[in-house]
């Protein structure tokens, strides 16, 4: 293994590109940064991660140099190639897949090989955040779902979870896809055609980085949506059940300074999120005519408004 080379994933969605002939030009390690959307949505996260690093030691200019590259939401720009490409630059993924199920690592406990990270347990909290809607929406009948065709794994995942979430709480669901930007449009206007009460958005990078435009759409027809993330929220949508984000991205800036340093992915577990956080928007609420109980309001992380 060459100290001087790194590859961080953030997404789930992988790529590889030479790092060595930077690295040799260079008199400090060269980490690249792979995301599949834009620099500008991830800012929060971004922000955990270099914070991860400067606890482990490590500065951007000072003693570490990174290479970023964002795919735009253009999936097609980052093929999962990284894993396939090297077995020896180490890899620190952040990621809502099952990191085993995807073939990312064997286990959580024993990664083994050059490939570590943190896992956001994505699809495995789909039922609750659709338990806190039904809680906020108790005449619901009908919920639907928001996927991302472009993304089969997750989407999977994210279906077969509502679908058994559902079936508990006695609702219909109609899955909805989009993976463009007027696909988007079209599926909020079917939601609401097919006479949804709820939208819940699924664990999906590009799905999570259109947040505001969906949020938009959905205050048009006053449609109660739920996301996975804090920063979901924050672009308008109504409410988010998930891990925090920057502090998983902040987990995994110290496995890099760590690995640095150093040690062996194989030795350091993959990591779960810490803290998961319930965030409510009263913005939202108000503007689509819907009254969050006290109760409610008293059990979340943040209250935005």
């Amino acid at each position: 293994m060459r100290r001087r080379e790194f590859i961080t994933l953030f997404g789930g969605a992988a790529a590889a590109w030479p790092l060595a002939a930077r690295a040799q030009q260079a008199a400090m390690p060269v980490v690249g940064v792979l995301h599949s959307v834009s620099a500008a949505q991830w800012t929060e996260r971004m922000i955990g991660f270099h914070r991860g690093l400067g606890e482990a030691g490590f500065a951007e200019g000072r003693n570490v140099a990174i290479e970023y590259r964002w795919a735009e939401g253009q999936f097609e720009r980052l093929p999962r190639a990284a894993m396939a490409a090297t077995k020896t630059i180490p890899i620190v993924f952040v990621t809502a897949s099952d990191p085993v199920a995807a073939g990312f690592v064997p286990s959580l406990s024993r990664p083994e090989g050059n490939i570590t990270g943190v896992t956001l347990i994505g699809a495995e909290l789909v039922p609750k955040r659709l338990e806190l809607l039904r809680e906020l929406l108790p005449g619901a009948t009908r919920i639907a779902v928001l996927v991302n065709p472009n993304n089969p794994g997750l989407t999977r995942d994210n279906i077969q979870q509502s679908e058994a979430a559902v079936r508990r709480l006695g609702l219909e669901m109609i899955v909805l896809k989009a993976g463009t930007e007027s696909e988007i449009e079209s599926a909020v206007v079917a939601a609401v055609q097919q006479q949804a009460n709820a939208l819940s958005i699924a664990t999906d990078a590009y799905l999570n980085s259109r947040s505001r435009q969906i949020a938009s759409f959905a205050l048009r027809h006053a449609l109660p949506t739920t996301g996975e993330s804090r920063e979901t929220v924050a672009a308008g949508l109504l409410m988010s059940y998930g891990p925090s984000q920057a502090d998983s991205f902040r987990q995994a800036g110290i496995y890099v300074g760590r690995i640095l340093k150093g040690e062996k992915p194989a030795d350091l577990p993959v990591l779960q999120p810490t803290k998961i956080e319930l965030v409510i928007n009263i913005t939202t609420a108000k503007a689509i005519g819907l009254k969050i109980p006290e109760s409610f309001l008293l059990r979340a992380d943040e209250v935005i408004d």
